[in-house]
């Protein structure tokens, strides 16, 4: 057999692993190793198998993931959830369909805490979900805020899928952090916009809350001041290039762990549930990174994504037409896979073919993140959908249909990123 057939088998066999249920960096391990002793021989093989481990174990750079998971776990054990919403409640709830515009803004705000797109959809749906059944909102419009809401946690940064992105693809962590900000906010503010529209027309979505004093509203902002200063010294440490990000990681996780114990919410618990669920994260990625490192050295091996880009690129179309194609193709991969699953399969041959074709590998790595929140709205999997479904109860069916609109304003906004990549780059052109 030829090297390309091997690395169409090879392929193949990993999604069989993975439809088995087999963990996802085992799944990598197994195929990666067994395809180079196929190819190459026992003997590197098992060369592979133990260089690759220690060196990306050892390896400093990747030493910012669990910084950030760590920060990500204070944020969230420490209630800073709950502040950011009652602040931004007290600040929006008087507008039409003010609590969901409240809890819009309180995922944005929490998405810069914690970098996670399930752990804010699970936390802003207690909170939030709660308080507009008690007005009333239409549970379509409540739930399709939490769930959407949630996804901007992997763009807004720190995320930690930028960081996974930057480890594969060889790209600056710190450009990408800087690079999701200005298209973060634009998602958000246009999720705010799509909210206030739709409760304008139809007061019935979301009839406006209680009404707050200024002095009430400037009181609530000492809630979220201390992790506000701490979001910006990070993003300020790295735009400016005062340290790198494993040093903001460092910084983020002392300054999330001060503010725990400065609120005296640090108990035996929280420190417990932080490290576990730290460690847990750290140790599942870590996994998959090194089995997908050994599956990428497979596909090169057998030069499956070299023959691909050489074909891509020989096509007489447009690159924004295989743009658009590689864009459409995210999407049905991000119905049916998990988000970490598509970035290790695909990118070892997408992430060329992008690079020959002239595109800018930050803003290529913005829309990949994009492209992934919309599979954790998108049924079936949806996996916000689910999160949100097992906090409010609310049908599936019911969350997905008021998910509809939301993600026709996210294609409106990948559609505007393609069409003004310095939305993207804007920030970064000036760190360089």
């Amino acid at each position: 057999m030829s090297p390309i057939t091997i690395g169409l088998i090879g392929m193949l066999a990993f999604l069989f692993l993975a439809a088995l249920n087999i963990p996802l960096g085992f799944a990598f391990i197994i195929v990666g190793f067994v395809g180079v002793i196929v190819l190459k021989g026992l003997g590197p093989g098992l060369a592979l198998l133990g260089s690759i481990p220690y060196s990306l174990a050892a390896s400093y750079s990747l030493s910012v993931f669990p910084l950030f998971v760590l920060m990500g776990e204070f944020a969230f054990n420490s209630g800073i959830g709950r502040d950011l919403y009652t602040t931004a409640y007290r600040w929006l709830g008087r507008f039409p369909g003010g609590l969901a515009l409240a809890t819009m803004l309180g995922c944005t705000g929490f998405a810069a805490c914690t970098g996670s797109s399930i752990a804010s959809a699970a936390t802003m749906g207690s909170l939030a979900f709660p308080e507009m059944e008690r007005f009333h909102y239409s549970r379509r419009l409540s739930t399709a805020v939490i769930a959407t809401g949630g996804t901007l946690g992997i763009l807004i940064p720190p995320s930690t899928m930028f960081i996974v992105y930057g480890v594969i693809t060889q790209t600056s962590i710190g450009e990408l952090f800087i690079a999701g900000i200005l298209p973060g906010l634009m998602l958000s503010f246009m999720y705010l916009t799509l909210v206030f529209i739709k409760c304008k027309l139809n007061p019935q979505l979301g009839p406006p809350g209680e009404r707050f004093s200024w002095k009430e509203r400037i009181v609530s902002l000492s809630r979220v001041i201390g992790m506000l200063v701490l979001f910006s010294l990070i993003i300020g440490g790295l735009y400016f290039g005062i340290f790198t990000p494993s040093e903001a990681g460092a910084i983020g996780a002392s300054g999330a762990f001060l503010i725990v114990v400065i609120r005296r919410r640090l108990t035996k618990p929280v420190l417990y549930d932080t490290l576990i669920n730290s460690v847990r994260t750290t140790c599942f990625v870590m996994v998959v990174i090194i089995g997908a490192m050994i599956f990428n050295v497979f596909l090169s091996a057998c030069g499956f994504g070299i023959a691909l880009a050489g074909w891509v690129g020989s096509l007489p179309v447009s690159r924004y037409v295989i743009l658009i194609f590689i864009v459409f193709m995210y999407i049905p991969l991000g119905a049916f896979m998990e988000a970490l699953s598509i970035v290790f399969l695909t990118l070892p041959f997408i992430f060329p073919i992008v690079i020959d074709l002239g595109f800018d590998p930050v803003w290529f790595g913005v829309i990949i993140i994009i492209l992934l929140e919309m599979g954790v709205l998108t049924p079936p999997i949806g996996l916000n959908a689910y999160v949100v479904n097992g906090v409010t109860k609310v049908p599936l069916g019911e969350i997905f249909r008021g998910l509809t609109p939301f993600i026709i304003v996210m294609c409106l906004g990948i559609a505007i990123l393609i069409a003004f990549p310095q939305i993207s780059l804007f920030l970064p052109s000036l760190m360089r």
